[in-house]
């Protein structure tokens, strides 16, 4: 065992990697691959940010949601219901909800619906 992965293995594990992402901090395999069974919940103090994006996008406005408190089955659930709601489409990236075109208030009031704490965040 190199000196590199014995000082990780005594400071609880590897967490990150630039080769494969995030890291299950239980059984040590990149989160895709997970042993474990356990859906990773992003840590985070529990308020969902809801903010407008544009930039690196073509010009294109996407609505991003992050911080919301799910993980796994249940964040896709909930990311269908508002692409469904917006009547738009959208994607699930690394837990980062994006919904196209710009939908800030009415998001925020449907996950505030939903029994979520929800901001605007950015300009």
């Amino acid at each position: 065992m190199s000196k590199k992965l014995s000082s990780l293995a005594a400071l609880g594990g590897l967490v990150y990697s630039t080769d494969a992402g995030r890291h299950c901090p239980d059984c040590s395999r990149p989160v895709g691959e997970c042993i474990c069974g356990q859906p990773q919940v992003p840590a985070g103090d529990g308020i969902a940010r809801v903010r407008r994006e544009s930039k690196g996008r073509g010009g294109k406005t996407v609505t991003t949601i992050s911080g919301v408190p799910l993980a796994g089955e249940e964040l896709k659930a909930l990311a269908t219901a508002l692409k469904k709601r917006c009547g738009t489409g959208g994607a699930l990236k690394d837990g980062v909800i994006e919904i196209q075109g710009e939908h800030v208030e009415l998001l925020i009031g449907e996950l505030e619906k939903r029994g979520f704490k929800a901001k605007k965040s950015g300009g």
